[in-house]
């Protein structure tokens, strides 16, 4: 990989920016603005796998944009029995766009692998995100100044693992598939979407979940300097 290697391509969300640590911090503000009556660590719980499912069903073209804001939220709500009206939940839906990348953790040792790596390679970002929110994220996180190309699927009009996806980035980055790694936390989405596209891919999976075999994969950003 070392060798072959010129372009790296990262996912953002659960492989650079920690979505799950921001996004409650997001909530938190909402919920203290709103005197909320439901717990945070209730609606949390409940929230994060149900964001999962429905941001599934959104890559996979089965939700609008506008159904996923208000779906995830809704259903949320109503496992806990919640009595909050569809005007609040898209007020709530608002507010967490507005204020989801106005906090800026990452994951460990994410500037420090990106400094590495930018001495010898081109960094870009392929993401599902919303264009503006994406944006938003990388700037007030610090680290948009790493990357050369940042290719979104709002922008490309379809979402990874569309292969045209890839294919539209490798284009703007001036890399072919042969020069070009997928990073990404994602199997179906980045893993398997980026090999499709004939690219190198690399899954980031801090869980140490069981992948494939054929499927390479680190737990540590910084397990990078061992392969490139």
């Amino acid at each position: 990989m070392r060798e072959s290697v010129k372009h790296i391509f990262f996912d953002l969300d659960h492989t650079l920016w920690d979505f799950e640590r921001n996004s409650a911090l997001a909530f938190g503000k909402i919920f203290a603005e709103r005197n909320m009556s439901v717990a945070l660590d209730d609606f949390l719980r409940e929230y994060v796998p149900l964001n999962l499912k429905f941001w599934k069903m959104f890559r996979e073209n089965r939700l609008t944009k506008k159904e996923l804001r208000y779906i995830r939220l809704r259903a949320t709500f109503d496992v806990l029995g919640a009595p909050v009206n569809d005007l609040t939940i898209r007020e709530i839906a608002n507010d967490y766009l507005t204020y989801l990348p106005t906090f800026n953790h990452l994951f460990k040792d994410t500037a420090e692998i990106l400094s590495y790596l930018n001495l010898t390679y081109k960094l870009h970002i392929i993401t599902n995100g919303f264009a503006n929110v994406q944006e938003g994220k990388l700037v007030n996180s610090g680290i948009d100044r790493y990357f050369d190309v940042v290719v979104n699927s709002e922008m490309a009009g379809v979402k990874k693992p569309n292969p045209y996806i890839f294919q539209l980035a490798m284009k703007r980055a001036g890399a072919i598939p042969e020069h070009s790694l997928m990073v990404g936390d994602n199997l179906e989405a980045d893993v398997f979407g980026a090999l499709n596209a004939g690219m190198h891919a690399l899954h980031f999976n801090p869980h140490k979940e069981e992948v494939p075999d054929h499927v390479a994969f680190i737990s540590n950003l910084l397990e990078m300097k061992n392969l490139l």
